[in-house]
């Protein structure tokens, strides 16, 4: 049985974090300096009571408005987020209540992040395989604002937060999901982390919004060793690209469109050529929504549709790659 994208549609929160402000705050980081190396000028913040639930409902309800889908249709709900509403119950519970979908929809969380699109296309696409259901609403909500500290000016530079929903169905769609390449690396999951907020460590968080002004505990907020993420990404996105050509036999040649996760500007610069790919072929979004963790790849897809690059029997290259370590790839093969 075949599964396919039927839409797309993504939510951002209204609050701006533009390079002008990031400036204000950080003299020695000029803004054109900031575009120059990251490939962003804009992210949107999540107000300091707005969750990924939050979000996840919104951007539910934009898609079955900017669509026309009827709710009724959605058989299932997997929500892919690191920033959960509780630790319990489910936040994809919650949002079938919200929404008002019957209650015969199964709800799942997922906890991955930049990886977290592929896997959720590829755990769609199985409950689709197995006719466990036939219209899968895919969210991927984020809000890592929550998680980084007001003087950590290189992750604020670089992260935003976002929603995207994607209807999975049986029956119909813009694009064919073909056969996923994964792939996981543990031994690198220090090199991104929040080590004080789960419940190893739970008891040395300090709860509650912060500020400049606050002792700076680096173990309750984001940490990423850039170096080391940016060395794992040269050495396994490549690869993934082949072992994803490979899982699907195809070649290179066969690609009309690569759309990874949308790290930065600098990243995908490197991987682009490491990976000889053509400019032309290499797709990028990222200048006014920043790394939106999950949520990069469906809006950069949705991005890619309304700019009219994808075309019938075309094949694009989706790879997802980070916090995990984790990785995975799959191919679309528009069909409309």
């Amino acid at each position: 049985m075949k599964s396919f994208i039927r839409a797309i549609s993504y939510y951002l929160p209204t609050n701006v974090l533009d390079n002008d402000k990031i400036n204000i705050e950080f003299p020695e980081w000029p803004s054109q300096k900031i575009i120059e190396k990251t490939g962003i000028r804009n992210r949107f913040i999540s107000d300091i009571n707005q969750t990924s639930g939050d979000m996840a409902i919104e951007v539910a309800k934009k898609l079955f408005a900017e669509h026309n889908i009827e709710k009724n249709l959605i058989d299932y709900i997997i929500l892919c987020t690191q920033s959960p509403d509780y630790f319990l119950p489910t936040t994809a519970c919650i949002i079938q209540d919200k929404l008002g979908l019957s209650t015969t929809t199964g709800a799942i969380d997922i906890n991955l992040g930049c990886s977290g699109y592929i896997y959720g296309l590829g755990l769609a696409k199985g409950l689709i395989h197995s006719q466990q259901a036939k219209n899968v609403l895919l969210i991927t909500s984020e809000t890592y604002s929550k998680f980084i500290h007001p003087s950590d000016k290189g992750n604020r530079t670089i992260f935003g937060d976002a929603a995207a929903a994607t209807l999975i169905s049986s029956e119909t769609g813009f694009a064919e999901i073909m056969d996923f390449q994964y792939g996981t690396d543990g031994k690198g999951a220090e090199n991104l982390i929040v080590r004080n907020r789960g419940l190893r460590n739970f008891s040395t968080f300090a709860h509650g919004p912060v500020s400049n002004t606050d002792e700076y505990n680096p173990d309750d907020f984001l940490y990423m060793n850039g170096q080391e993420i940016f060395l794992f990404t040269l050495a396994s996105v490549p690869n993934l690209i082949l072992e994803t050509l490979n899982k699907n036999m195809l070649n290179k040649g066969d690609i009309d469109l690569y759309i990874f996760h949308q790290a930065n500007k600098f990243m995908l610069d490197s991987l682009k050529k490491k990976s000889a790919i053509e400019n032309d072929k290499f797709y990028m979004h990222i200048e006014d929504c920043g790394n939106t963790v999950s949520s990069t790849i469906p809006i950069a897809l949705y991005h890619a549709k309304i700019e009219n690059k994808l075309f019938k029997g075309n094949h694009i290259l989706l790879a997802g790659f980070g916090v995990g370590y984790s990785w995975g790839g799959t191919i679309l093969k528009i069909i409309f």
